[in-house]
C-alpha cells in the first residue's frame, strides 16, 4: 500500500490521496469501504489526529463528507467516513451496522482496521479518535464508544432510533449483559465514563412515527435520547445535551453543536 509521504510532491497521486480521496474497500471486508478528506495544510510530518464521521441510514456520506470540510480545514483533523453498505447478505438489512455485529460481520472492527490503513497511508494519529454519527450513526457510535472507550477521545450521537443501556441485565443491543459471549468484551463502565459525550436532537424531531414503523412502538427519538442520557450519567458520563430548536431529524441541522463540542476539545 502506498504511503502518501512516500510520493514525491509532483506526482498526481498526491492530488488523488489529499483532499477529497477515492472510496477505497475497507481491509479485510471489501464489502465495506471509506473515504477521506485530508486537509490541504497536511504535510507528511504533520501527524494529525482524526475524526471519524459514521453516516445514517440513507448513507448520504459524500453530502456527509462536504459538511465536514471547514472543520476538517480549520482544525487540521483528517475525517475518515466510513461506508457500511446496505443489502449486506439480507437484500432487505439497511441496519445491521448499527448493532456492530451482523451477518458475521464485526463492524466495529471494520472501522478498526480501516483506522490502521489510515495511519499508514497519511502518518495519522489514531489512537484515540473523535467519533460522531447521526441517527443510525448514532447508533453505531455509542455502541462502539462502549466495546473501544480506549480508542475514543470524544463521541457524539445525534438522534439515535435505538439506544443500548448500560444494563448488565439486559442482552445487547439493549443492554451490556451479553458482551463477552457476543463480541468477546467486557464492557467496562468506568472506561466509557471517562470519555466526554454529546447527545444532540433536533428540536422537532420527534421519530414516533418512524419508530413505530420499525416495531419500536413505545418511544420517540427525544425519549430514547433521554435514556441514554440517564444511563450513562447514572454510571459517571459526563454527558452534555444539546436541542437545537426549529430542526428536524437533519444530520446537517444539528452539526453546528457537534463540531462546536469538538473544537472545545481540541488544542487551540
Amino acid at each position: 500500500m502506498i504511503r502518501v509521504a512516500d510520493l514525491p510532491a509532483t506526482h498526481p497521486g498526491r492530488r488523488l490521496l489529499t483532499k477529497r480521496t477515492p472510496f477505497f474497500a475497507a481491509p479485510g471486508e471489501p464489502r465495506c469501504s471509506y473515504c477521506v478528506y485530508v486537509p490541504t495544510s497536511w504535510t507528511p510530518e504533520s501527524a494529525l489526529s482524526v475524526l471519524v464521521a459514521v453516516h445514517g441510514t440513507g448513507r448520504s456520506v459524500g453530502e456527509l463528507r462536504e459538511g465536514f470540510i471547514p472543520f476538517a480545514e480549520r482544525h487540521r483533523l483528517i475525517v475518515v467516513f466510513p461506508l457500511f453498505p446496505a443489502g449486506i447478505e439480507d437484500p432487505d438489512d439497511v441496519g445491521g451496522y448499527q448493532l456492530l455485529d451482523a451477518h458475521g460481520i464485526r463492524f466495529d472492527l471494520v472501522l478498526l482496521d480501516i483506522l490502521e490503513q489510515v495511519r499508514f497511508r497519511w502518518s495519522a494519529r489514531i489512537e484515540s479518535v473523535l467519533l460522531c454519527g447521526h441517527s443510525g450513526g448514532g447508533q453505531f457510535a455509542h455502541r462502539f464508544l462502549y466495546l473501544h472507550p480506549d480508542r475514543v477521545a470524544a463521541v457524539a450521537v445525534g438522534a439515535p432510533g435505538g439506544v443500548t443501556l448500560l444494563e448488565r441485565s439486559l442482552a445487547w443491543p439493549e443492554g451490556i449483559g451479553d458482551t463477552r459471549r457476543r463480541f468477546g468484551i467486557t464492557v467496562d463502565p468506568g472506561a466509557v465514563a471517562r470519555v466526554p459525550v454529546l447527545l444532540v436532537i433536533g428540536g422537532d424531531d420527534d421519530g414516533r412515527a418512524d419508530l413505530a414503523a420499525m416495531g419500536d412502538h413505545g418511544h420517540s427519538r427525544p425519549e430514547q435520547l433521554d435514556r441514554l442520557a440517564g444511563s450513562l450519567a447514572r454510571h459517571g458520563t459526563a454527558v452534555e445535551k444539546v436541542v437545537v430548536p426549529g430542526v428536524g431529524h437533519s444530520a446537517a441541522g444539528t452539526r453546528a453543536p457537534v463540531t462546536g463540542f469538538f473544537a472545545r476539545l481540541l488544542p487551540a
